[in-house]
C-alpha cells in the first residue's frame, strides 16, 4: 500500500511556531488580539505546513458557505457605502451573502488576510482601498480565496482602478476653462492611516500639474491638509476662505470635504459660485441633491463588478484575470 503523507496538525504548527496552541488558536480565530510579530511566525509555519484548521475546514473548503467578504476601511464613509451598495446588490441575486469586515489599524488588516483564507468561511474576498503585499497574495491564492482589489493593483488578482492624477486634471482644466485663475485646494494628503490607500496626492498632482502648465501658480499656503471629516475640513475651508487673498475656485478631494466648503463659504456669506466656484470628487449620492459640481468616479459600479468578477472566479477559477481602469467623468452642476 502507497504511504498517504500525513497532513499537518497544529502540534507541527506550535513546534515549527515554537507558540502555543492556545496562540495558533488565537491567530486564526482573534488576529486582532495577537501581535504582530507572533501573527507572523505563525502564518509563516502554516504556510510552509500547508496546515488546514481542523478535520471540518477542509470539508467547507470543498463546498460554498454562500457568502463573500469585503475587508474595508471607513466603511461608514458614502463613498465606501455606495460601493458596498453595488457588491450588495449583485450578491443578492445570487443568493450569497456580504460579510464585513472593517479595518481600522494594520493590525486588524493583516489578521484578516492571515486567518480569512485559512478559515475558508467565506467563498471570495473583495479588498477596497488597501494595499495587499506579496506574500499576502500569495497565501489567498495557495488557499484558493478567489479575490479581488478596488483602488490597488497586483498583476496575480483581479483589480478594479481609476486614474486619480487624471481625476485632478480634470478638476484643473475645467476651472481653468470657466475663467478661473486663482485656485485652492483641500484634501487628506498626509492620512495618518498607513493601511489604506490614500488617492489624494495623486489628485493634488493632477491638479497642479495643469495649473503649471497653463501658467498658472497654486501656492503651498493655498494647499490645505484636511483629515477625512466634517470638523477638520471645515477648519480648512475656513482658513483658505478667509485669506487676504482668497482664491476664486477650490477643488476638495472628496465630496464630503467640498460639502464643508459650500458650508462654510454660506456662513461667511460668500455666494457660490459668484464668489466661490467648488468642485469636488466622488460624486455620492448627496453631490446631486446640492447641486455640487464633482468629478465621477462609479462607485456602485465597482462596487457592482467587484463582485461580478469574484463570483465569475469561484465558478470557474480558471478564467482569465481582469484589471479593469474604470473611466472619470465630469459632472457639471451649479457650483462652478
Amino acid at each position: 500500500m502507497a504511504n498517504l503523507k500525513k497532513l499537518p496538525t497544529i502540534y507541527d504548527v506550535a513546534e515549527m511556531s515554537g507558540v502555543s496552541i492556545a496562540t495558533i488558536s488565537r491567530v486564526l480565530n482573534s488576529p486582532d488580539k495577537v501581535n504582530s510579530e507572533t501573527r507572523s511566525k505563525v502564518m509563516e509555519a502554516i504556510d510552509r505546513l500547508g496546515f488546514v484548521p481542523k478535520a471540518e475546514a477542509r470539508a467547507r473548503a470543498m463546498q460554498s458557505t454562500n457568502r463573500i467578504g469585503v475587508i474595508t476601511p471607513f466603511f461608514t464613509a458614502p463613498s465606501f457605502v455606495q460601493r458596498l451598495r453595488g457588491v450588495a446588490g449583485r450578491l443578492s441575486r445570487e443568493n450569497y451573502e456580504l460579510v464585513i469586515y472593517p479595518v481600522d489599524s494594520e493590525s486588524q488588516l493583516q489578521g484578516y488576510i492571515s486567518s480569512i483564507p485559512v478559515m475558508r468561511n467565506v467563498d471570495g474576498l473583495i479588498i477596497m482601498s488597501l494595499a495587499v503585499e506579496t506574500r499576502d497574495v500569495d497565501r489567498l491564492i495557495s488557499n484558493k480565496m478567489e479575490t479581488v482589489l478596488i483602488e490597488f493593483s497586483h498583476d496575480n488578482l483581479n483589480s478594479i482602478v481609476i486614474n486619480d492624477e487624471y481625476g485632478g486634471r480634470l478638476a484643473g482644466e475645467y476651472l481653468i476653462k470657466k475663467g478661473y485663475t486663482s485656485f485652492g485646494f483641500i484634501g487628506d494628503i498626509e492620512p495618518p492611516e498607513r493601511y489604506a490607500i490614500h488617492p489624494v496626492k495623486s489628485r493634488l498632482q493632477g491638479f497642479k500639474t495643469v495649473m503649471e502648465d497653463a501658467g498658472f501658480a497654486l501656492p503651498e499656503r493655498n494647499i490645505k491638509q484636511a483629515l477625512y471629516s466634517y470638523e477638520k475640513s471645515r477648519q480648512a475651508a475656513y482658513e483658505l476662505l478667509t485669506m487676504k487673498e482668497r482664491p476664486k475656485a477650490i477643488f476638495a478631494s472628496s465630496d464630503i470635504q467640498a460639502l464643508s466648503v459650500m458650508k462654510v463659504a454660506r456662513q461667511l456669506r460668500l455666494k457660490i459660485p459668484d464668489d466661490i466656484a467648488i468642485i469636488g470628487f466622488d460624486d455620492i449620492d448627496m453631490a446631486d441633491y446640492v447641486d455640487l459640481t464633482t468629478i465621477r468616479q462609479h462607485l456602485d459600479e465597482s462596487g457592482r463588478l467587484s463582485a461580478e468578477m469574484v463570483l465569475a472566479r469561484i465558478a470557474d477559477s480558471g478564467r482569465a484575470l481582469q484589471h479593469i481602469n474604470l473611466p472619470l467623468t465630469l459632472v457639471e452642476r451649479l457650483t462652478v
